[in-house]
């Protein structure tokens, strides 16, 4: 099989993926973005962004489209719906083989991002698609007039809640604890909505419904306590798990929760091999230091090239 040439592969078209393909591009550097998905990241499903500098407020798919828009705009190819499937990192070439092709590259940007988590539930699963969801944006609309749960207590649930009591009747958040992990401005926007009512101390312990969601068992982890909650959907919203396996099963080093290792200037324990956005063991998960992390990346890939395999 025929190998293709790059200069940098980029694995993810994320906001840290696309943010460090519009900065390898622009340093002369030929550049590919591979992503299993199609391109955006999971700022896709976000429905309003309102800490991203430079927009008071703006959807996420709004968002991750001028990413993309400005990345193609600057001759970044990206190769949606393509998995990865190996990676050989060591030496001076880069090998990435995917489902459909074999490309080879001096320097590699692992930017793979993070799924949802789920919360494990009887009924979760099995009912997946049918009042289970993990995107508000994308299926909110289904739900418009209903009763619907939030499970969560961070800014996700909290941005997903004010979403979605514009839409539906009744928004309830499930949390398990007896205070919001979100930033306080969300928590106050919250709070003072209606139709959003908040069960502390809760646990979901079962999603019932045959067909389709009818009801969620709980449990008040305080006083012991088990109730029933009628409603429509139930909307997952307790944090992400890294996308690294591919990663860590072919050398890179990552953390016990499968986070990425990486140092100051994104570097990754292969040479040439660098990590950004929410794969990597970054305290803060926010489409803002994504992007600042994909800038460091793609501008060390550069400084490798330059120094390493241009002498």
């Amino acid at each position: 099989m025929c190998m293709e040439n790059w200069d940098v592969i980029i694995v993810g078209a994320g906001s840290a993926g696309l943010a460090a393909g519009i900065y390898t591009v622009r340093s002369g550097l030929k550049t590919l973005i591979l992503d299993e998905k199609l391109a955006g990241g999971n700022i896709s499903g976000a429905p309003k962004v309102e800490n991203y500098p430079g927009f008071t407020e703006i959807s996420g798919r709004d968002l991750s489209e001028k990413m993309v828009s400005q990345c193609k705009t600057f001759g970044v190819s990206i190769h949606e719906l393509e998995t990865v499937n190996n990676l050989q990192l060591d030496g001076e070439t880069k090998i990435v083989t995917t489902d459909t092709a074999v490309y080879k590259a001096k320097a590699v940007i692992l930017a793979m991002g993070s799924h949802h988590k789920t919360v494990g539930v009887r009924g979760e699963r099995e009912l997946q698609g049918r009042g289970v969801s993990y995107c508000g944006i994308c299926d909110g609309p289904f739900f418009k007039g209903k009763n619907v749960a939030i499970i969560g207590g961070g800014n996700s649930a909290c941005i997903t809640s004010l979403y979605l009591s514009d839409i539906a009747k009744k928004v309830t958040i499930i949390h398990r604890k007896n205070t919001f992990k979100a930033e306080h401005k969300l928590t106050l926007d919250v709070t003072s909505k209606n139709n959003i009512d908040v069960l502390w101390n809760t646990e979901i312990e079962e999603i019932k419904g045959d067909k389709q969601v009818t009801a969620v068992a709980l449990k008040n982890n305080v006083t012991g306590e088990k109730t029933e909650l009628a409603l429509n959907a139930v909307f997952v919203q307790v944090g992400e798990t890294p996308n690294s396996t591919v990663a860590k099963t072919f050398g890179v080093e990552t953390d016990e929760a499968g986070y990425i290792k990486i140092n100051i200037k994104q570097e990754t324990n292969f040479a040439g091999v660098y990590a950004a956005g929410d794969v990597t063991i970054h305290p803060v998960k926010q489409v803002g230091t994504a992007i600042g992390q994909g800038i460091t990346a793609a501008l060390q890939a550069y400084n490798y090239i330059r120094r390493h395999l241009q002498k």
